[in-house]
């Protein structure tokens, strides 16, 4: 992964309204949400979301699809993937990545 890219996706997710909308769609999964669905768990008015959900796209890290006259957001689980392990890769000095212990749930 490029510094750069790793950078732009940290500072995304460095404002609390676009991480609670990560953290929000990664534990819907695979189906993701509609953006109205998302507006209703967080509360957050629909021009401010949306300007939210634009930078998170941007950033490589959700990707929006339509449906008809709906807006599905799904976390881009692969994208994220590679940003933890490009943290964690330089941890732990002769260990691998992959061979480090990762805590589940």
């Amino acid at each position: 992964m490029d510094i750069d890219l790793a950078a732009r996706q940290l500072a995304e997710l460095g404002n609390p309204h676009r991480l609670a909308v990560y953290r929000l769609l990664a534990k819907a999964g695979d189906g993701g949400l509609t953006v109205g669905e998302i507006q209703g768990h967080l509360d957050i008015p629909a021009s401010t979301l949306s300007h939210h959900l634009s930078r998170l796209i941007r950033a490589g890290i959700l990707v929006q699809a339509r449906e008809g006259r709906t807006l599905r957001c799904r976390a881009e689980f692969p994208a994220m993937r590679a940003l933890v392990g490009y943290l964690v890769e330089a941890c732990c000095p002769g260990q691998r990545a992959d061979a480090l212990p990762h805590r589940r749930g």
